[in-house]
C-alpha cells in the first residue's frame, strides 16, 4: 500500500513541479498578459489531461495487481483447506482404525475374563 502512496506522491509532485515551471516561464516571457493567460490555461488543461491519463493507468495497474493478489490468495486458501481436509481424513481414518483395534482387544480381554 505504501508503494502505491509513494508512486502517487511522486506523480503529484512531478505534475505540480511541471505546472509551476510552465506558469513561471510564461509569466516571465515577454508577451501580452492576455496571450500569457491563454497559454497558461492551455498548459493547465494539457497537464490536467495528462494527470487524468496517468491516474487511469495507475488505477488499472492497481486493479490488475489487486485481482492477481486476490486470485492468488483464493488459490492458496483453497490449497490450505484441501491440505487440512486431507490431513483430517487421513488421521481420522487412522484413529478409527486404532480405536477399532483397541475395542477388539478390550472385548477379547473381557471374553477371556468370563
Amino acid at each position: 500500500m505504501s508503494k502505491k502512496n509513494n508512486t502517487a506522491g511522486i506523480l503529484a509532485g512531478l505534475l505540480a513541479g511541471a505546472a509551476a515551471g510552465v506558469v513561471l516561464g510564461m509569466l516571465y516571457a515577454p508577451e501580452e498578459g492576455k496571450e500569457t493567460r491563454k497559454k497558461i490555461k492551455n498548459k493547465a488543461n494539457d497537464l490536467k489531461d495528462q494527470a487524468k491519463n496517468k491516474y487511469g493507468e495507475v488505477s488499472e495497474k492497481v486493479k490488475d495487481q489487486y485481482s492477481n493478489i486476490s486470485s492468488t490468495f483464493k488459490e492458496t486458501a483453497s490449497n490450505v483447506a484441501h491440505t487440512v481436509k486431507d490431513g483430517y481424513d487421513k488421521y481420522k481414518d487412522q484413529i478409527v482404525s486404532k480405536t477399532t483395534d483397541v475395542v477388539k482387544d478390550v472385548e477379547a480381554e473381557l471374553n477371556d475374563l468370563k
